[in-house]
């Protein structure tokens, strides 16, 4: 009620006439004396006084003025904001990434959200799964991206699947005949990145699944790191897909086939607190990433991703 007897505080300053100010805020006039009477009440002072001009401030209402101003100034950019926030034209969108889904998938989804969106402003947190679970956990961050993950307190939003793939240099023994089985890649020097990654984790049990021990080894901490030594004839590795597809579209790499191996994928996921509706910002990024899933749409991935796919003989990355 306090907002609306400011309201007509401020009707009547400006037009100087009851009448007038309640004909405009489609009120009848003893209502809106009414409101002004009770506003009088709750500041402890006369506002106006009738004059045969019409209504004129006192040195009370000249000095109330710029507060009431500064309050429907700040309802109304209050409200600007809300609606900026509910049509994803404005706020903030805090985003948390594993390493290798923050340097190769994110890059390329934030390009068409900002796109789409360029007025919400955006931050991006980068950990392992663990740490981006937390920072979702403690609303750190409005969703995490790395691979799916279960919490009771967590729901889990599929947006595409990724695996570990072989890839040499150019001049490689196996790169001729493009196919190798694991014992043979046993005999190379394996380079390893990341040892906290699960992909870590999943190369390591295919070797020992295999039963090849005595691997010769090159660990880095990083798949940029890897790629470099493979491409400088250092040893092989096991990549993630969608870390490569460059690489070996610029022939700096090149995909082998495993023969006898076990399909290595791990689903990458949006985590978002259950408790929390996705609105806004949040809902207008899902939306976008949701089509990562969709592997006939490749029109909406960007023209370069594309035709590189295509190159390599990729089919279905995001699937």
């Amino acid at each position: 009620m306090l907002f609306r007897q400011i309201e007509c505080f401020l009707a009547v300053t400006r037009l100087g006439n009851v009448s007038r100010a309640a004909e405009e805020m489609f009120l009848t006039q003893p209502t809106l004396t009414a409101r002004l009477k009770g506003l009088e009440e709750e500041v402890g002072d006369q506002l106006f006084v009738r004059t045969s001009r019409g209504m004129r401030l006192t040195e009370a209402g000249k000095e109330f003025l710029p507060h009431a101003e500064r309050m429907v100034g700040s309802f109304a950019e209050g409200k600007r904001r809300v609606a900026e926030l509910r049509e994803a034209s404005g706020g903030q969108l805090v985003l948390g990434a594993s390493p290798g889904v923050g340097t190769y998938a994110l890059p390329g989804l934030l390009e068409r959200f900002t796109a789409a969106h360029p007025r919400v402003s955006v931050t991006v947190r980068t950990g392992h799964s663990e740490a981006i679970l937390e920072m979702t956990l403690r609303e750190e961050v409005q969703l995490g991206l790395t691979r799916a993950m279960r919490h009771p307190e967590i729901e889990s939003l599929d947006l595409y699947e990724d695996e570990l793939v072989l890839v040499v240099d150019p001049g490689h023994r196996f790169t001729q005949r493009g196919s190798a089985d694991l014992d043979e890649i046993g005999r190379e020097r394996i380079i390893f990145f990341d040892h906290d990654s699960s992909y870590y984790q999943q190369t390591q049990s295919m070797f020992r699944d295999a039963s090849i021990q005595g691997l010769r080894t090159m660990e880095v901490d990083n798949i940029e790191a890897a790629k470099r030594m493979v491409e400088h004839r250092l040893g092989v590795a096991f990549l993630p897909r969608t870390a490569v597809v460059r690489s070996v579209a610029s022939g700096n790499l090149v995909l082998v086939t495993v023969e006898d191996g076990p399909e290595m994928r791990r689903s990458i996921a949006a985590l978002k607190r259950r408790d929390v509706p996705a609105s806004g910002p949040v809902a207008a990024f899902l939306e976008i990433a949701s089509t990562l899933g969709e592997t006939r749409e490749r029109e909406q991935l960007s023209p370069a991703l594309a035709a590189e796919f295509e190159n390599l003989q990729l089919i279905d990355l995001f699937t």
